[in-house]
């Protein structure tokens, strides 16, 4: 008789909208790769029922969540604990369900910087490196960019109360001098790794920084993606930079989600190839 195979541990993405959500892809093809049985779906939570959605995908057994656009906030208030990067992001991505409660976790900085340092081959020690923004996007990435050691942290933004704030709370951990902020108006010199972590690509803006920001060599990153580049990297690309989109960081966040919840850690390169080659 042959043994009937135990149910599949199911996951999720909550969102709102979530139809576009590549998740669901990206896990299905990181448990076929392990040979862990998950079951992963989208979910449209309501714009004011978040915690409610993620309290009833528990009781219907649900092991696990990442959460995206617009309640990387909302899951801060929904865990009964933060991992260290969570707490140093001010948003959560990945939520772990646990015997002990919710655990909530972001994976975003960690697979930024995966996807730079693995991916697109560049070591970001010693480098001066410009974020653009100073939101939640750019909140998740702060730490793990400064675990890198890199020779300097510019945070330029527009309002630039908000990214002195978010300078000053990681000064300490970048030691003397190697963190600062100013307007965007105001950054002065070239840079080896320049990072969009502002909305404007979504309205095909460009944020209003100068051609000499990018040093000979310099690595562009956008954290938007799609299938044609967008004006943030078009322009780059013009004035000498390697450019690089938000996919490879996609890919790499939904696999150290993945590690969270299954202790494994798939190999990223054959899926980020794969979703590459859909675009």
């Amino acid at each position: 008789m042959t043994a009937t195979p135990a149910p599949a541990d199911r996951y999720c993405v909550f969102g709102n909208p979530i139809a576009h959500s590549k998740s669901p892809d990206i896990h299905a093809a990181y448990a076929a790769q392990t040979g862990h049985a998950v079951q992963y779906e989208k979910r449209l939570a309501p714009v004011d029922g978040f915690a409610a959605a993620v309290h009833a995908f528990i009781a219907e057994g649900g092991k696990g969540a990442n959460v995206t656009v617009p309640f990387k906030l909302e899951a801060v208030k929904v865990a009964n604990a933060l991992t260290i990067r969570a707490q140093a992001a001010g948003a959560v991505n990945t939520l772990h369900f646990t015997e002990d409660g919710i655990i909530g976790d972001n994976t975003d900085g960690a697979g930024l910087v995966a996807d730079i340092v693995g991916n697109a081959g560049m070591q970001i020690g010693g480098r001066r490196v410009l974020l653009l923004g100073a939101g939640g996007a750019a909140r998740g990435v702060v730490l793990p960019i400064l675990e890198h050691r890199p020779a300097q942290l510019v945070i330029a933004n527009r309002t630039v109360a908000t990214a002195q704030a978010l300078a000053d709370q990681f000064a300490a951990l970048g030691g003397d001098g190697v963190v600062s902020a100013c307007g965007y108006l105001e950054i002065d010199g070239a840079f080896d790794l320049v990072i969009n972590a502002t909305a404007a690509s979504l309205t095909a803006e460009l944020p209003p920084v100068p051609a000499t920001v990018f040093a000979p060599g310099a690595l562009a990153l956008d954290m938007m993606y799609g299938k044609e580049p967008t004006v943030f990297l078009q322009f780059a690309a013009s004035h000498g930079a390697a450019v690089r989109d938000g996919l490879g960081m996609l890919v790499e966040q939904a696999a150290e989600a993945f590690a969270v919840w299954r202790g494994v850690h798939p190999d990223t390169a054959p899926v980020l190839q794969s979703l590459r080659a859909q675009l």
